[in-house]
């Protein structure tokens, strides 16, 4: 019952079918009343022939029947992550340090993070040019001398102009660990305009991943008009991850284009676009937002070691 109305009535019709009863109260004979299932969600499911859907795939879009022919996929599990690839400090909007950021996610079970302040173009942000970005180079390599357990990755949140480019020079953007490339203007652009504008900064062989790919921000922003195959076949091409960015006001992508790209063998990530230590807890969110997509772990690019 936190499945969706769709989920739960195609399981009361299996039931059906077998001479059975499924309501709120459990599985039970229809002649004799008799309970037959009940005292967990995983009896009932075993009892109608079906493996266990996990309550974030009931939503009637096939999880049924893949789990009537035995081959569900097992979803990512709370807690796998290794790591967070997005994360900003008090370098531009964010609130704490970057030693901060890195203590913290250490303490919350991550081996690394990577540091992706906003660049110049977000000049509300304090975004940083490329003198700055060399000078935060410097100050990671001495957090990092001064930590162990964690490693703390040199990377940006690059902004994507309304024609393709980036807002920082290639040379500088070779020095990092992690480039992610992101949206913040311009956002009322045609879909042929926008898809074009995301596709050309993907094809900038610096570029890592793609940060909250559909741009929205609930409740204000809906996503834009983008054609989302088209960056999804891209990042095929170009070897270019998709983020799950996990800030409850994003969640994005959303479930069925987490499907859509799992389903067309792109690799994703799940970051917590953390502005402060508090937000490095919204992790969990994406991963219950990559479960609703049934991403699976291997579909999940940081559940790996730092080293893969």
């Amino acid at each position: 019952f936190t499945g969706s109305k769709e989920h739960n009535i195609i399981l009361r019709r299996i039931a059906i079918k077998k001479g059975w009863k499924l309501s709120e109260y459990g599985l039970f004979e229809n002649k004799t009343g008799k309970q037959i299932a009940g005292a967990t969600e995983e009896e009932v499911y075993k009892k109608l022939g079906l493996e266990y859907i996990e309550p974030e795939m009931r939503e009637d879009q096939g999880e049924i029947e893949a789990a009537l022919k035995g081959n569900f996929p097992t979803p990512i599990p709370y807690g796998s992550l290794k790591g967070d690839l997005q994360i900003q400090t008090d370098w531009t909007d964010g609130k704490n340090s970057i030693l901060e950021m890195a203590k913290e996610a250490k303490k919350q079970g991550l081996e690394y993070i990577a540091i992706t302040d906003h660049t110049k173009d977000l000049a509300m942000t304090g975004g940083s040019d490329e003198k700055k970005l060399m000078a935060q180079m410097v100050e990671i390599d001495k957090v990092n001398k001064s930590l162990s357990g964690i490693k703390v990755l040199k990377g940006a949140e690059v902004n994507i102009r309304k024609d393709g480019t980036l807002d920082i020079t290639d040379e500088v953007l070779s020095k990092l660990d992690v480039v992610g490339a992101s949206v913040h203007s311009s956002f009322k652009m045609s879909k042929k305009d926008m898809t074009e504008r995301i596709v050309r900064a993907m094809r900038n062989p610096n570029v890592d991943i793609l940060f909250h790919p559909t741009g929205r921000s609930m409740p204000k922003r809906d996503e834009y008009d983008l054609n989302l195959d088209t960056v999804i076949t891209e990042a095929k091409k170009t070897g270019t991850i998709l983020e799950i960015n996990a800030q409850p006001r994003r969640l994005d992508l959303k479930d069925i284009y987490i499907r859509k790209t799992k389903e067309a063998g792109v690799r994703m990530v799940i970051d917590s676009d953390a502005h402060n230590t508090e937000h490095l807890k919204f992790l969990k969110y994406g991963i219950a937002q990559a479960r609703r997509g049934w991403a699976e772990a291997k579909d999940i690019l940081n559940t790996l070691p730092l080293e893969k």
